[in-house]
């Protein structure tokens, strides 16, 4: 192997990013405690508003190979990285006080969070399935430490350990699968399992065992119905500072995983995981939407939202083809960027010895807070999918690939249940608008989170004059993989 064929400099982000993450470790060894944190979470943000940059400026025409093949740079990966370091930097940002509050302002902490983005973004790029597989598990072994950095809640180490044990679950069953195609196509780089696929008999019991299992450890990742077990416990008992990282970032990276698996590797059993992908959609969207109705903590509320969201996801991913890949793209560009804003207003409101994670905390904070409660508004409608915003774009970009492709009838479902997923939305605005006050009534909120949270929302309330062009751009970006 020469230097040249290793291309190093298509992999500057991930390289930038994993050496400040060991510049921050060694950092926070040094020094008084308090500064040496506080300079840490400086650099952290740094670091990733850099490496968003040097993403966007590295993007490319085209798809370029680097380390023999295992690492690909190509206008999708460069899009995806951008989208998860600047929205780790917001939830970084919004999560500072109550980290403080909570005694989890550690280096430790923010080291952890720029490893995980580094797996993400390593995965994102992978175009071999052993380099897919550890940034997969750089990236879950690193949410796991964070979800139980909180140790002092015995119910964040509780969620760390049922996720640890079934995300090890979800990974034994992946890499299975992963085996089993190895062993039929004598080849780990995702090019090559195409093309050998494309010729072998797809009726083969051991091709169909894999893609089950590979759609199956998916499934456990995706956290779709049937396998969310792990989702709503994950998403109460972590931190919410870690929970806002959970609900947005890897879910730009789970659509990586998902699209460089089904799209590079095994499109051409498409007849076969798309059997199994309209079952989980359609299992995930009606159960995420009708569970969520039930749920009086807001947190649970919005991880069975999640479940619905990654259903719809599933429903552009199941057209197999440009125009159904691009509009799961756009849709979970917009998911995890409501996502983020979301769990940034709750550690808004979040202060020390007081959770902001029941339904009852939002009564009446148009008395309390009206800016805060004007941001709810916008962020609720546009979760639940209502024009202009920018959620109806990303469900109606959805919906539409699936008319394209003949399948009115899944369309017709979406719709409907994302009527009645509209129903717990609009609650949350009425608690916050037209009930009495039952929370704390001082809301003290820094400038700076006030600029992230407001460029965060503000982006789903003035996007329709670039609706078309982003689709464009989500387009233009899957084109390459295709």
């Amino acid at each position: 192997m020469n230097v040249a064929s290793l291309s190093v400099n298509l992999a500057i982000p991930e390289i930038f990013i994993a050496s400040m993450a060991c510049l921050i470790l060694v950092t926070g060894l040094f020094g008084d405690p308090e500064r040496s944190r506080l300079l840490c979470y400086r650099l952290s943000i740094a670091a990733l508003l850099i490496t968003a940059i040097l993403a966007i400026f590295g993007i490319t025409s085209d798809s370029q190979l680097a380390f023999n093949g295992l690492f690909v740079d190509d206008p999708l990966a460069e899009l995806l990285k951008f989208g998860i370091c600047t929205l780790t930097a917001a939830v970084f940002v919004y999560g500072r006080q109550y980290n403080l509050d909570r005694n989890l302002f550690h280096s430790e902490y923010y080291v952890l969070g720029l490893l995980a983005v580094c797996g993400m973004m390593v995965m994102i790029s992978a175009n071999h399935l052993l380099a897919l597989y550890l940034g997969l598990e750089l990236m879950s072994l690193c949410l796991y430490s964070m979800i139980a950095f909180y140790r002092e809640n015995k119910l964040a180490v509780e969620s760390a350990m049922k996720y640890f044990v079934l995300g090890a679950l979800a990974s034994s069953i992946l890499l299975y699968g992963i085996s089993l195609l190895y062993g039929l196509t004598g080849s780990l780089h995702l090019p090559e399992i195409r093309d050998t696929i494309a010729s072998m008999d797809h009726t083969n019991p051991a091709l169909l065992l894999g893609v089950v299992l590979i759609v199956t450890g998916l499934g456990f990742k995706l956290g779709v119905v049937p396998f969310h077990m792990w989702v709503p416990d994950v998403y109460q008992g972590a931190p919410t500072s870690t929970t806002a990282f959970i609900g947005s970032a890897p879910k730009i990276a789970a659509f990586a995983l998902v699209i460089r698996l089904l799209s590079g590797g095994l499109q051409d059993m498409h007849d076969v995981w798309y059997q199994m992908l309209i079952i989980l959609a359609l299992l995930s969207v009606l159960a995420g939407n009708v569970i969520a109705i039930a749920q009086d903590n807001l947190k649970r509320m919005l991880a069975y939202s999640t479940i619905s969201h990654m259903g719809f996801f599933l429903f552009g991913v199941l057209a197999g083809n440009q125009s159904g890949y691009s509009a799961a793209l756009f849709y979970v560009l917009i998911y995890a960027t409501m996502s983020c804003g979301a769990f940034g207003l709750i550690l808004m409101l979040s202060r020390k010895g007081f959770e902001s994670d029941l339904l009852e905390d939002l009564k009446g904070l148009d008395r309390n807070s009206p800016w805060i409660a004007a941001l709810f508004l916008v962020l609720m409608l546009s979760m639940a999918g209502i024009p202009p915003m920018a959620g109806f774009f990303a469900k109606l970009a959805v919906i539409r690939s699936l008319v394209e492709q003949d399948l009115v009838w899944v369309a017709v479902f979406a719709v409907l249940l994302a009527v009645v997923g509209a129903y717990y939305y609009l609650r949350v605005i009425k608690l916050v608008y037209f009930d009495p006050p039952t929370a704390p009534g001082s809301i003290t909120v820094k400038p700076m989170n006030w600029v992230v949270i407001i460029a965060n929302i503000g982006i789903l309330l003035v996007m329709l004059p670039w609706v078309g062009a982003l689709i464009e751009l989500c387009s233009y970006a899957v084109q390459a993989i295709l």
